[in-house]
Order: structure tokens, then sequence, then C-alpha cells
């Protein structure tokens, strides 16, 4: 970064000058980042600090007031070029413009379809699932209800099993948070001394007021992923998807990119669904999956944590493929670039959204 007013406070450095943080991979021990620190302070002898993939930043100086010192540049520095990535500026020129845009090319490795002229090759693709890989009425006409139609023989079945008791122990914990929100459809759940019989009851009338209201919460889709689990296993379920996921995800992986899902689902869940498909298991075509113990869909912190896990070097090099808007906003802010899939059934998008559609994977 250069021409930005905190640069004059990190030693050797003015305001016209380009500051650079070299970054390095992370190792299981500190002592074990010795050698990759060394080439780093030699390949950048300006450097007073060295970025640590997944870990943090070491800082140093004269003393430690001046390390300290230094320090809160950095923090500043680096919030900065958050914040002016997100309006589109580009900190890393003396001019402040906006960040250049290029237009859209086939997503290969060695071709860039990032928004910044330095950016790498697209590296990861993150899709969601409803209304991007699967049809959304597969999720609302076949998976809702089956969970739905089957909590009560789930929870009755189950009920003295590990997997179940942690369930009932999230679902309490949530009932509990939506009575004191006085959230409809919210009942007390009565403690296990009152019998199973009651419990279930309470807990299947909690669930069902949650389906009908697609809540996007953790208890709620730990649960549903257990009872799809069954389905799926007595072959009462199998996974739907559009006709070019398949053949789109094999030639990303046969390019050496990465795919990952981020779904409001379980974990769980998305694994049993691509795992049995109308087209077989595609699971070997994945790389892992994401789901709101990560973080809420439409907040960027989520996106943020997901570009972390995957350990690029820009956030850029991820591809976020959704059909909800409000998602595409949040990917866009924590500097992901964003395609927009148009399906049938999908929800309408608003009018000069700014972002890139398809209507197939084929398209990318």
């Amino acid at each position: 970064m250069t021409h930005m007013e905190m640069i004059k406070a990190i030693k050797g450095h003015g305001y016209h000058d380009e500051l650079v943080i070299p970054i390095i991979e992370n190792t299981p021990y500190e002592y074990e980042l010795t050698d990759s620190l060394s080439e780093a302070i030699a390949a950048y002898p300006k450097a007073t600090a060295v970025l640590v993939r997944n870990h943090g930043i070491f800082v140093w100086g004269d003393s430690w007031i001046s390390a300290k010192t230094q320090a809160e540049s950095y923090h500043y520095l680096l919030d900065a070029a958050i914040k002016l990535y997100q309006l589109g500026i580009d900190w890393t020129t003396p001019e402040h413009g906006p960040i250049a845009k290029r237009p859209h090319k086939t997503l290969s490795p060695g071709i860039s379809n990032g928004s910044h002229a330095a950016e790498s090759p697209v590296q990861c693709v993150v899709l969601d699932i409803e209304g991007t890989t699967t049809p959304i009425s597969f999720v609302t006409d076949v998976m809702f209800p089956y969970a739905r139609d089957n909590v009560r023989k789930h929870l009755t079945s189950t009920f003295d099993s590990e997997e179940t008791k942690e369930d009932i122990k999230l679902l309490r914990l949530q009932i509990e948070d939506d009575l004191r929100n006085r959230i409809l459809g919210a009942v007390p759940v009565p403690p296990d001394e009152a019998g199973k019989e009651e419990v279930i009851d309470s807990l299947v009338s909690n669930v069902e007021s949650m389906i009908k209201a697609d809540r996007k919460i953790t208890s709620l889709k730990q649960l549903q992923g257990h009872i799809w689990r069954t389905g799926f296993e007595k072959k009462e379920i199998q996974g739907v998807l559009f006709e070019d996921v398949p053949d789109a995800l094999k030639n990303w992986h046969s390019s050496n990119i990465k795919v990952y899902i981020y779904s409001s689902g379980s974990r769980e869940a998305q694994k049993l669904l691509f795992g049995n498909t109308m087209y077989g298991d595609l699971r070997k075509f994945l790389c892992g999956y994401f789901d709101t113990t990560i973080g809420n869909k439409r907040e960027t912190r989520s996106y943020f944590e997901i570009s972390q896990s995957l350990g690029v070097d820009n956030p850029s090099q991820i591809l976020f493929i959704t059909d909800v808007f409000q998602e595409a906003i949040a990917a866009k802010d924590a500097g992901f670039e964003v395609v927009i899939s148009i399906r049938q059934g999908n929800a309408p998008v608003p009018e000069n959204h700014g972002f890139r559609t398809i209507k197939s994977f084929s398209e990318i």
C-alpha cells in the first residue's frame, strides 16, 4: 500500500513509499517458522512485520515501545485497506482510484477472473445449494416435508441415543431464546422428568413451527440432517441437482480448482445430498463444507471466515455462486468474486444489482 498517512509511523517509510508486508505459511509449531521468517526478512529488509497465514502478525522494533507503536499503525493500515477494498478503492496506487475492472473470462487455471489488475486466478469455488445447485422445489417440496413428517418418529426411536440427546439440548437452548424473544410458535419444553412423550410432543410442535418459518438456525438444521440421513439410507430420498452441475464439478476438479459448499443446511445434510444424487456420489469432487456454524450467510464476517479457512492469498481468488442477493452483497463486501444464479423458481433479484448472472454453470 502507498500514499496513506499512517505509513509514516512505520520505520524507514514515508508517505510516498510503498509498504510491503510479506506473508508466510503457518506451521504446526512456532519454532518451525524460523526459516521462512528469515527468508521473508532477507527478501524485504525494510519490513518490520510479517503476516503468518491463519495465525496473525509478527511486529518488531528497536524497543517494545517502537514495536507497540508500529503494531498500532499496522492495525490501522490493514483495517483501512479492507474498508477501501470494500468500497472498490485501490489502496495500492497513489491515486487511490477505483479498482480496475476486467471482463470475465473462462474459469480455468492461469486465467484471472477477479476484479483487481494484480489478482491471481480463481482457486476456489464456493457453491450455495438451494436455487444454485439444486431446485428450490426439491428442498421445499421434498426435503422439508420429509423432515417435518418424520420428526416425531425420529425422536421417538432415537430418544436415548447420545446424538439425539445433543440435538434436544440444542433445541432446548434455541427454544428458551425464542420464548424470551416471543417468537411465534415457540412453546415451553418440559423437563425430562415430565416423561418422554410430553417432551417429544413439545419438541415436535416447536420444530414444525421452525420448519414452517424456514428458519436458518443450527439446532433445526442439525436435527433435519439426522432425519434426512435415515431417509437417504432407506432410499426414501434421492438428491436432485440441475443437470449442468455434475459436469461443472468434474471440470473444476480436473482443472485443480477446489470446490466447497456453503449452505444453511448442516454439513452432514450437504454430504448426504451430494453423496446420494440422481447422478451418483459426487463428493469426490468437493473439498469441504460450510454451514451456519461459521456464520449467517447474509453477514460479511462469515465470508471472511471462509476465506481464512481456505487459505487463499486474496479473497478475490474465491468465486461464490448464490441465488440470494443479500448473500451476494455479503460475499462481495468480503472481497469474493460473486455470480448470481438465475434458475427456474428462484426469487427475483433487484434491477441494476451490479452482479454477473448465469442460468447454467456451463456459462462460467
